[in-house]
């Protein structure tokens, strides 16, 4: 991913999927009015989410670089990672996927919405975090003790650190 050669905004938004690993269209829509610099986490409107409820999502050291690299660029527009055609507009559905078929992979190796099943796994089978710590930042229905069909907890301290702890496991990755 380092090495792809293309616009800054797709460049980024290619970085920071697998940091987030949220829903492509989620991230694509992203917004700097969204952005909380001081709490280091993105807050997703519910109306943007697919379960229609707000998402806070912590944002690594990794992340925050990115975003504050690409913010002299963009930063002037609603956008993080505004189309480059189409003025007022989101980058494209086929922004992210594009750049990776760009690089060689294909459908059978990576899309964007993969990377959600992979954080999903490697999280609970390498890094050893809780599951539902795992699934409320995925953004997924997760019943509680009760059996009510959301738990409405946020778990926020405890996904930060899974969030830097994931953005640093890439980094190794990516090191080795």
């Amino acid at each position: 991913m380092d090495g792809y050669i293309g616009t800054p905004e797709v460049k980024a938004a290619l970085a920071i999927t697998p940091l987030l690993f949220q829903r492509p269209g989620e991230i694509r829509h992203m917004e700097w009015a969204e952005i909380d610099w001081q709490q280091e986490c993105w807050e997703i409107p519910a109306e943007k989410m697919k379960m229609r409820l707000s998402h806070v999502v912590p944002l690594s050291r990794q992340a925050l670089s990115i975003l504050r690299e690409l913010q002299p660029l963009t930063g002037d527009g609603k956008y993080v990672f505004p189309s480059a055609r189409r003025g007022g507009r989101p980058l494209s559905e086929n922004g992210v996927l594009a750049a990776l078929r760009t690089l060689g992979y294909n459908s059978d190796q990576v899309t964007p919405h993969g990377f959600r099943a992979t954080a999903r796994t490697m999280l609970d089978e390498v890094l050893g975090f809780r599951v539902d710590y795992i699934e409320q930042q995925l953004a997924h229905a997760v019943r509680d003790a009760n059996g009510r069909a959301y738990n409405r907890t946020k778990h926020l301290a405890e996904r930060k650190q899974m969030m830097q702890s994931w953005a640093d496991y890439l980094d190794s990755l990516k090191a080795s």
